[in-house]
């Protein structure tokens, strides 16, 4: 089944995988992006889209843009967002707008020009701390961490007794604990997906992406993913920084398999109505990822900075129960984390980026999101 797809946020670092693996697949891919500057720089085609697929400039909260993208189309894949849990704390409206509206936007198009089926990126952000076991082994699905302060010696979550608690694997029953505005927009996203769907005769997904890595990433953007603002500060041979005391536990995930998993939640007759995960099925410590790319880098001279803080908004501990995609997709993550990082390396060392993670943290500390 050969289909035009019409992919919302195509020219960024995920969708721009997502479109390649849509036209391997033989599928006819339309981009609309706004190419905000945070992300793409000054630029009028990102030189990493692919040549065959169709670009629309423009904003995913402007109708008119929006019913026109949507002329011809036979599903959506819908990535457009702004991204970021730290910059949502204070940049309420502008992501406010771009998630929740835009994807509002996209819908009330969507009564008018109908599509088969709208895949949602959603994001394992809506987890706030991923799932927990107590000490009597009991699942604890609220854990919370209380009275954050500088140079804590123990950041763990811990049950009513003061007990630690033991991180296990989320699944996708696990209840919403929404501790940012990323995260709540994130969650409006798969919701106005949901309802709005099945009722004007399409079907709805939502993929729960984790820690998604691989080149291509907005290196200058210290919003983006964690790996490529680590890449950014090692380029420019500065020390990743790490919030915390560098223990909190990820799952990391290839773009080439999260664009694998978003072609074939496209298709397959199952997905419909499902949200799932989709992360590697593999947890690492940040210092532990940190340390690891140094070395891809060969930047082992660098070790990362340790920063005693904690963020507002950030969660201690999340990493991806799989089982759900490989049961329902079929999914199961194929690229090996070592190899993904080398990859990574390489493509990073033929690349330049202005390293704006210390601004960040200072507009962060001003604005007294950092504890």
């Amino acid at each position: 089944m050969t289909e035009t797809v019409l992919i919302t946020g195509g020219a960024g670092f995920i969708g721009r995988f997502v479109g390649d693996e849509l036209l391997r697949r033989g599928h006819r891919v339309r981009v609309l992006d706004s190419l905000i500057e945070q992300v793409h720089g000054d630029v009028e085609r990102p030189p990493l889209l692919n040549a065959e697929a169709e670009l629309i400039r423009g904003d995913v909260r402007n109708g008119d843009v929006v019913a026109r993208a949507l002329q011809g189309v036979d599903s959506v894949i819908h990535l457009a967002a702004e991204v970021g849990v730290g910059q949502s704390m204070y940049e309420v409206e502008r992501y406010t707008s771009t998630n929740d509206v835009g994807t509002a936007v996209l819908f009330e198009k969507l009564i008018d020009h109908p599509v088969r089926r709208v895949v949602t990126a959603s994001s394992m952000s809506i987890y706030g701390e991923g799932l927990y076991r107590d000490a009597d082994g009991a699942l604890v699905e609220d854990a919370e961490r209380h009275g954050l302060k500088d140079g804590l010696s123990n950041w763990e979550p811990v049950d009513a007794q003061g007990r630690p608690l033991a991180p296990v694997a989320t699944p996708e029953w696990k209840r919403p604990a929404l501790s940012s505005i990323y995260a709540l927009n994130k969650y409006v996203q798969e919701r106005t997906t949901h309802i709005m769907a099945a009722p004007y005769g399409m079907e709805g997904v939502c993929l729960r992406l984790f820690n998604v890595y691989g080149p291509g990433q907005a290196l200058s953007n210290p919003y983006t993913g964690v790996l490529a603002i680590f890449a950014s500060r090692l380029l420019n041979g500065q020390q990743p920084m790490i919030f915390e005391d560098g223990e909190q536990r990820r799952d990391f995930v290839h773009v080439s398999d999260v664009a694998r998993a978003f072609a074939d939640a496209l298709v397959l007759p199952q997905a419909t109505g499902g949200t799932f995960n989709i992360g590697s099925g593999h947890d690492r410590s940040v210092t532990e990822v940190a340390t690891e790319l140094a070395r891809a880098m060969g930047k082992n001279d660098i070790a990362p900075e340790i920063v005693g803080k904690a963020r507002i908004g950030d969660i201690r501990h999340c990493f991806c129960d799989t089982s759900l995609a490989a049961e329902k997709l079929d999914f199961r993550a194929t690229q090996d984390f070592q190899q993904g990082l080398a990859d990574l390396a390489e493509w990073v060392a033929e690349q330049t980026a202005t390293d704006n993670v210390a601004a960040a943290r200072a507009e962060l500390e001003k604005r007294g999101l950092v504890a």
